[in-house]
């Protein structure tokens, strides 16, 4: 038996997405349940920091003009780009203030639903030593799911925050996790049944 190093990802907790006047909201992807799911992320990336559980934000964004988008995520919303939404170094773009990320925090940057896709996740987490992951966010059936899955296959057993994460309907939401749960891709938990992040590193697991 021997102990592994967890990480905390949270992903693409955005004022994009997750504040009223983010961009989402204003085209008509508002997602259900959100207020409670950062809510609950907040609390969890609190008992993180208390553990010394490292915390990783990702943030989708995109330049100015939004040429990084890509054909495929410019169909799914074209209206994004006439309000400007998710531009980098725009509010919107910007972790929320409920999970007081601070400049110094570790944040990954990408511009497809998958975390790991082009961007420096999986080398941070190796640079960390970190050999399983907790995982919450936005949009559970999109971006979430898509990072889980990567996680899932570059061998990081995953515990999957259920509560902390929202999708645009709670059906979507509960689709997603019943696939994640089914095939055993992700370990599911809720901080309303008594999850708490800070516990982390004090699990013991088998070595894979």
């Amino acid at each position: 038996m021997g102990a592994n190093r967890h990480a905390l990802i949270v992903v693409d907790m955005q004022n994009g997405f997750c504040h009223p006047e983010g961009s989402f909201p204003s085209i008509g992807l508002g997602l259900e349940g959100v207020d409670a799911a950062v809510r609950n992320a907040a609390i969890a990336v609190k008992q993180a920091r208390a553990s010394g559980v490292p915390v990783i934000f990702t943030r989708h964004l995109y330049r100015l003009g939004q040429a990084d988008e890509g054909p495929a995520l410019i169909r799914d919303s074209p209206a994004l780009a006439l309000v400007n939404g998710l531009a980098a170094g725009s509010w919107d773009a910007e972790v929320v203030d409920d999970l007081e990320c601070y400049p110094d925090d570790l944040k990954v940057d990408k511009v497809r639903f998958d975390a790991f896709q082009w961007t420096s996740l999986e080398p941070l987490l190796r640079g960390l030593a970190v050999t399983r992951l907790a995982i919450c966010g936005v949009v559970t059936n999109l971006c979430v799911e898509t990072t889980v899955r990567s996680a899932f296959m570059r061998d990081f057993p995953v515990t999957l925050i259920e509560d902390a994460c929202a999708a645009k309907t709670r059906h979507l939401h509960e689709l997603s996790i019943e696939v994640l749960s089914t095939y055993e891709i992700a370990e599911i938990t809720r901080i309303a049944e008594g999850f708490d992040a800070g516990d982390l590193e004090g699990k013991k697991y088998a070595v894979p």
